[in-house]
């Protein structure tokens, strides 16, 4: 199981970070992900896998002036 804020998503080997974000069809285009204390980013989405009991964290990018 992979908690993401206070969801529970089911895992699988082999889950990519952008496998995760379509299960949760969330349309927020994220750039940068945090499993447990591990940074992401969107480049590297598909090749990265999560581990079973992850703690993921989505962190959106915020701009402004």
């Amino acid at each position: 199981m992979i908690r993401v804020g206070e969801r529970h998503i089911p895992w699988h080997s082999g889950m990519t970070v952008s496998e995760l974000l379509r299960i949760l069809e969330d349309p927020y285009p994220y750039v940068v992900v945090r499993i447990d204390e591990k940074i992401v980013s969107r480049p590297n989405f598909d090749e990265t896998t999560v581990p079973d009991d992850a703690d993921v964290f989505l962190i959106p990018m915020i701009a402004g002036g």
